[in-house]
């Protein structure tokens, strides 16, 4: 999943979790953006659906919304070698 930095996009990882919120926020306040993706992959997806909500519901109530969720698996070869296989999510967020 490499991004640039000029599509709007917020990878979930182990960070605090208002450090996501707070970058969606400022992606479609400061940065103007339209649309701007939350990814996560594995045990971060739970995580990216909270973000999402949070924003959604509480920070940019009424100016935000869910535009799309795609869902999807990768598979890659984990430190041992063996070939696994990962869950994905991407939560689009349009402007209203």
């Amino acid at each position: 999943m490499a991004e640039t930095k000029d599509d709007h996009t917020v990878l979930v990882g182990g960070k605090p979790f208002m450090n996501y919120v707070t970058g969606v926020v400022m992606q479609f306040t400061t940065q103007n953006a339209n649309e701007v993706a939350i990814k996560a992959r594995g045990k971060f997806i739970s995580r990216a659906v909270d973000i999402a909500e949070v924003t959604t519901k509480r920070f940019l109530e009424n100016t935000v919304f869910i535009k799309e969720i795609k869902i999807d698996s990768e598979e890659f070869e984990n430190k041992e070698g063996k070939q696994v296989r990962v869950s994905t999510i991407e939560i689009y967020l349009g402007k209203k």
